[in-house]
């Protein structure tokens, strides 16, 4: 792709979905829940959208960094409870089966997806959008936004990965309290906790999400990709696995272009161009 292609793509909103937008800067691909009238509560179309947005995305060579956002107020209230009652009204548990395995798609599409991935969490983040958000490599926040694991105010059980993330995240004693009580924890509480890793004024919020996206871009794509997966790959590993795993991803780094870049341009004191090979 040559320059004067990628800036008008920059500019362009990926046509072919009715509720998420997707838009391109530079190496990054933004991918935006749009029900804002109903603060991007997930239906049927909006998960079928998500799972292959994220896949177009995925596999976009000139994409490196992926940010989840919300449009409106909302980052995401998780499932349409309209939709939910009229599932349950007809005893359609087929489904309501298909929307619960629609959060096994997202969360494990974003976790394998070498690409870093960040959650911008412009506004309140409820049940299976809390747990789209907690997917994300990286949680950046606005000072209005929130969360919570909301599932038993309506006599539901946590799904789309609550009970792999959290208890990781806070512990399971806390965790436990997050799922019993359903507690909606505000932007300073959750970010205290770790659940949000970033927190920022609203107003900056999308200028703070860009700059973090076009540095995770600059950096080289292998390392990165490499670092995500050994990252996630401890968590049940022993330390001598892990110092087998590390071993084997410095080798295919060390073999790589980019580390010949990166060192070159660190003796020579100039910014290092990274091209991901």
């Amino acid at each position: 792709m040559n320059t004067e292609e990628k800036t008008v793509r920059s500019a362009q909103k990926v046509a072919g979905f009715n509720h998420v937008l997707v838009t391109y800067e530079s190496l990054v691909a933004t991918v935006t829940l749009n029900r804002p009238d109903k603060l991007n509560a997930i239906n049927r179309e909006l998960h079928e959208d998500m799972v292959a947005a994220l896949t177009q995305v995925t596999g976009d060579r000139d994409v490196r960094v992926i940010v989840i956002t919300g449009a409106g107020r909302a980052f995401c209230a998780g499932a349409d409870i309209g939709y939910m009652r009229e599932l349950l009204e007809t005893d359609n548990r087929k489904s309501a089966e298909a929307l619960v395995e629609a959060g096994r798609a997202l969360v494990t599409a974003i976790r394998e997806s070498p690409k870093a991935v960040i959650a911008s969490v412009n506004g309140p983040a409820a049940g299976g959008g809390a747990n789209l958000a907690l997917a994300c490599d990286i949680r950046i926040a606005s000072d209005r936004a929130s969360i919570g694991q909301t599932f038993t105010r309506i006599g539901l059980h946590p799904d789309w990965g609550a009970t792999y993330f959290l208890p990781r995240l806070v512990g399971p004693s806390k965790a436990a309290e997050l799922f019993f009580t359903g507690e909606v924890l505000d932007a300073a509480e959750a970010h205290r906790l770790g659940l949000f890793t970033r927190l920022v004024p609203h107003e900056r919020l999308e200028a703070e999400t860009a700059q973090l996206a076009q540095t995770l871009a600059a950096r080289p794509p292998l390392a990165l990709a490499l670092a995500k997966r050994a990252t996630y790959h401890s968590e049940s590993c022993t330390l001598g696995q892990m110092l087998d795993v590390e071993l084997d991803h410095q080798m295919q780094c060390f073999r790589s272009e980019d580390a010949t870049e990166g060192l070159a341009s660190f003796l020579e004191k100039r910014p290092p161009k990274f091209t991901g090979k």
